[in-house]
């Protein structure tokens, strides 16, 4: 039995970058014997065992072979006589076909060092084709290496746009590609992501509204790299989240859709409501909240009561955030018709006193004035529209 550090962990190390989690694989074993060892099996189309004091993943060097459509139709084969190069034969990217053993020696039999030193992302072999994810997989390491200076090759982007077009893409499980667009979206540089899938065809099946308006493409990747502008700082090695989280990022992606066009595209994707609600609300009222005109206090109303900001404040805060790098992008694209990065900041300073303002209505002083039923409401409507008119 012998058991090699694989994958992400020594690319990492490779690359100067924080190593986060590690991965195993053991060459000459069999699943009695990992569980003699005290590790606990995990995997079910293959075996992967979790190491009985660090957990970390440990798996037994396997071969596939591709027996149907889709990214779960591969047969495998994880017996004793499987070598570690014909393991790491099966890998997506030479980067990723790395190998360490107990001594610290690298086993590179596919020139992953090479490309690492070239800042260049290469399939191992064709059988990168079998495995549509692959497509999505690619472009999310372009994306988190792009600060680096990493490119994808030329005859691996080949390959990935005959896979898109093949219709293979539409084999994934919604769950599979937004995972893969959630992690990226969290990068630094997530536009990269997009742009990538845009030029081998891979947004056609999955993001088909922003395949199909080049405008709303261009808002969208234009809007994300106002986030990066604004948190003023340099694209790092870790993941971004702290700049904007998922919520605001995916907002940004969407802000060149109508709403319908968000609403289809969270319910392809399966988008948590958490997640499709912001970009949702963002979409519904962005037009009336980023107009260069005087704020009118029906609008300011109408807006509370629709997104329900009166019982979901810290979801309306989050809503507003969203619409900052938004206002910072049209400001960016000479809009006239709207207001600019600085005005906005004093815009949401309002509306959220115009929201704590209404907010302190006192629904038992209307109770207590006689109305009753529907007329409640009403009433209550009616008292935050002269509180907001106050105000403005």
């Amino acid at each position: 039995m012998q058991v090699y550090l694989v994958g992400g962990a020594v690319r990492d190390t490779l690359l100067g970058r924080t190593v986060t989690e590690r991965d195993y694989v053991v060459v000459g074993a069999t699943p009695a014997q990992m569980l003699a060892k005290g590790f606990t099996q995990v995997g079910k189309d293959f075996p992967v065992f979790l190491h009985p004091k660090t957990s970390e993943e440990y798996a037994l060097a396997r071969t596939e072979r591709k027996t149907s459509n889709g990214y779960t139709g591969f047969e495998c084969d994880a017996s004793t006589s499987v070598t570690l190069e014909e393991d790491l034969k099966r890998r997506d990217l030479t980067v990723n076909a790395i190998a360490r053993d107990q001594d610290g020696e690298l086993i590179d039999p596919y020139h992953g060092q090479q490309d690492l030193a070239q800042k260049v992302l290469r399939h191992v072999s064709e059988a990168f084709s079998e495995d549509p994810l692959r497509v999505f997989r690619v472009a999310r390491f372009a994306t988190r290496y792009a600060y680096l200076g990493f490119t994808i090759a030329e005859e691996t982007l080949s390959l990935m746009t005959d896979m898109a077009k093949s219709g293979e893409l539409n084999s994934l499980s919604a769950e599979r590609v937004w995972q893969e667009t959630k992690r990226s979206l969290l990068e630094a540089t997530p536009e990269v992501f997009f742009k990538t899938l845009k030029a081998c065809h891979g947004l056609d099946d999955w993001f088909a509204e922003l395949s199909q308006s080049e405008s709303a493409f261009i808002t969208g990747i234009q809007t994300l790299k106002q986030i990066q502008k604004q948190s003023h700082t340099q694209p790092q090695e870790q993941n971004a989240s702290q700049t904007a989280p998922i919520e605001i990022r995916f907002a940004a992606l969407c802000s060149g859709l109508s709403l319908n066009e968000v609403q289809q595209l969270c319910k392809r994707l399966k988008v948590q409501n958490t997640v499709s609600e912001i970009a949702e609300m963002v979409s519904a009222h962005k037009t009336s909240l980023l107009n260069s005109d005087k704020l009118d206090a029906e609008t300011l109303l109408s807006v509370f009561n629709k997104t329900d900001a009166w019982r979901r404040p810290e979801r309306f805060s989050l809503f507003l955030n969203a619409l900052q790098p938004i206002a910072r992008q049209l400001a960016d694209s000479e809009r006239p018709e709207t207001v600019d990065a600085l005005n906005w900041a004093r815009r949401e300073a309002l509306i959220t006193k115009a929201l704590a303002t209404a907010n302190a209505v006192d629904v038992q002083h209307i109770i207590a004035q006689g109305f009753k039923g529907p007329e409640i409401r009403e009433a209550l409507n009616n008292a935050k529209l002269e509180k907001i008119s106050a105000l403005l």
